[in-house]
């Protein structure tokens, strides 16, 4: 067979830029979402989905609090800013060693997973902070990701490990989720998750799920009357696997629950909702990519996203779990 002519093959090129310039132009014209789809009981067709504020270094963590506020982490900034149930945005704690989630105690006491120094310990209020732990069988952690404060006071966190650089020395954690008992005691759950991320409980805290960012599954252990754990199981498929530079990945981030048992899922297509039995119930697509997201307001019907620097609000028709504070 001939060889194309080199006018033919400088059309095609020119053809192929054209159609690649042009496909690059429809994807960057497609508008960001800005209202929601109908999820039936969570939140109504062409509910607005509200920016509250973009340009954060890092939005992660997010905690509501009693009186209707929002707190969440700056984390890049190291920082945990406050959001009042009239709006206004304001640095609530500042330089608490790399805050990246938090959980609220019986007493108004703030508990955190921190990353410059890895540990989990009390960070609020100032002057009474205090390690929890920060190691187990004399191994540190690598690098806690989110946490769950139970009733019984057993806290819950995950350590999801580093995605190293070229170069880059691995730590000594390996990925891997913990349960902290009220005692003092800390057990390793599971250390054959590829990547444990979100964490969260049932509203009889009956169930743990976990979320796994380099997989399609959000995961789950029963927990028994005497706190142990079953074997386990895949709770519910997450849509939009894709490929990366360190594997497949969902995007599974933050997980909260709301008074009827539902799971909401923080991950690259966005809010997916999921009934208390794990089927698929919706996506809630936002303009930036979620990775965390809490219920707050004095009614908990104000769903709190964020992600990638920007924090969203979205009234919906389902309520938060009151029984703790996420």
């Amino acid at each position: 067979m001939s060889k194309p002519s080199s006018t033919a093959a400088l059309l095609a090129a020119g053809t192929l830029a054209f159609i690649t310039a042009a496909s690059a132009q429809n994807a960057a014209a497609t508008p960001a979402p800005t209202t929601t789809p109908a999820i039936n009981g969570v939140v109504a067709a062409g509910t607005p989905i509200k920016l509250i504020k973009d340009g954060f270094d890092g939005t992660e963590g997010p905690l509501p609090l009693p009186d209707g506020s929002l707190l969440f982490t700056e984390n890049r900034a190291d920082r945990v800013i406050r959001i009042g149930a009239d709006g206004s945005i304001s640095a609530f704690l500042e330089n608490a060693n790399g805050i990246n989630a938090l959980a609220a105690g019986p007493n108004g006491e703030l508990y955190g997973v921190q990353t410059l120094k890895p540990r989990v310990g009390v960070v609020y209020p100032r002057g009474q902070e205090k390690v929890l732990v920060e190691s187990h069988d004399g191994t540190a952690f690598s690098r806690p990701n989110d946490l769950v404060l139970a009733a019984n006071g057993t806290l819950y966190f995950t350590d999801s490990g580093t995605q190293l650089k070229p170069g880059e020395k691995p730590p000594q954690g390996h990925p891997a989720v913990y349960r902290l008992l009220p005692g003092g005691t800390l057990e390793q759950i599971a250390n054959d998750i590829p990547r444990p991320n979100g964490v969260q409980l049932s509203p009889d805290e009956k169930t743990l799920y976990i979320a796994n960012t380099a997989g399609d599954q959000v995961l789950a252990y029963d927990i028994g009357a005497d706190g142990k754990l079953g074997t386990r199981r895949s709770f519910a498929k997450l849509s939009g696997l894709r490929d990366t530079d360190t594997g497949p990945s969902s995007g599974a981030d933050g997980l909260a629950v709301d008074a009827d048992g539902r799971l909401y899922v923080a991950t690259t297509d966005g809010v997916q909702v999921f009934s208390a039995k794990g089927e698929a119930l919706g996506t809630i697509a936002l303009p930036k990519a979620p990775q965390n997201l809490a219920f707050a307001g004095k009614d908990k019907k104000t769903l709190f996203v964020v992600g990638r620097g920007a924090v969203y609000s979205i009234a919906t028709l389902s309520s938060g779990y009151r029984g703790r504070s996420k």
